[in-house]
């Protein structure tokens, strides 16, 4: 879960170094009022050998400017700068394991639904945090309902971009799980075929065959393509295709992934026993692999790894 009262030292901000409680923007901050940002949810890692690695930083970095690209967002900066300063905050902040938030933003100036010429601003913030869905989560599986709450068209707010805006829907249908419950929540998309959970992509197992939703529909989780390569190269059918509700609830094993969730089962879904009611073998084996590949113990992956 969410680590309250979060802190540490510095945050870089537009190119430089700030006091963690100087770090401050005005009130008329364009993002503020209209939502249009980008952002990042990376992770950086402890590894056995000590040393600290950030996971696929590259690929994070990309997708930022991917993103932000997408938004008609310029930023002003370099994707190595931009790496470089993540690296930097890490040290900074003394931080050898945590979560790393890059954030582009629409600063003040003009208000009104077009931006003008307002900056576009960059924040990085580090901090300690460790299972999202709980530790608990990770090993016993977590409880999840269907959200009464569609996930976004691709033509109504494209799906591609990890934008600040598209994650109201996010908060609603998690605000919404928590209510009555649950831990988490998985949407339809508007065809009502199974998208993602609120801030996860979704996988499924029956039989021998793993199944994600198709890209068009999901954003590009960075965890989603480890996952499936890591699976892939363990000998496992995985296929990117249409699922359904139903399939969901007759499945072996269903469990999610994402950059704050990592690996993460579902035990049961709208009051059905998915499985035997526990993480399955599936979904252990991946974690167990994805936890070696974070941890350095996999030299495979290791070029997936940059160390602070």
């Amino acid at each position: 879960m969410s680590t309250p009262g979060i802190t540490g030292k510095k945050i870089w901000l537009d190119g430089q170094m700030v006091d963690w409680d100087k770090a401050q923007v005005h009130v008329l901050t364009h993002t503020l009022h209209y939502g249009l940002g980008v952002f990042e949810g990376i992770r950086c890692y402890r590894t056995d050998d000590g040393r600290s690695a950030v996971f696929r930083l590259k690929e994070h970095v990309s997708r930022l400017f991917e993103s932000a690209h997408i938004n008609l967002m310029e930023i002003p900066f370099s994707e190595a700068e931009i790496t470089e300063a993540i690296l930097a905050c890490l040290r900074e902040n003394e931080l050898p394991e945590g979560y790393i938030r890059p954030l582009a933003f629409i600063g003040e100036g003009a208000m009104g639904l077009h931006p003008g010429d307002n900056p576009v601003r960059v924040a990085i913030v580090v901090w300690p945090w460790g299972a999202y869905l709980g530790e608990e989560g990770l090993e016993r599986g977590i409880r999840a309902k269907i959200s009464t709450f569609s996930r976004h068209h691709v033509n109504a707010k494209m799906t591609k971009g990890k934008t600040c805006g598209d994650y109201v829907n996010s908060i609603l249908a998690k605000r919404e799980a928590l209510l009555d419950g649950y831990d988490e929540a998985i949407m339809l998309d508007t065809e009502g075929q199974v998208s993602e959970a609120t801030g996860e992509n979704v996988f499924v197992v029956r039989g021998n065959v793993i199944k994600t939703p198709p890209l068009p529909t999901v954003l590009d989780g960075i965890t989603r393509a480890s996952v499936i390569e890591i699976a892939r190269d363990r000998g496992m059918t995985v296929e990117e295709t249409g699922v359904t509700r139903d399939e969901l609830y007759v499945a072996d094993e269903v469990f999610l992934t994402g950059t704050a969730a990592e690996v993460t089962p579902i035990r049961e879904l709208d009051h059905r026993t998915i499985g035997t009611g526990s993480r399955g073998p599936v979904a252990k084996a991946l974690q167990e692999a994805f936890f070696d590949v974070v941890a350095g113990r996999d030299a495979k992956y290791e070029s997936w790894l940059t160390i602070v």
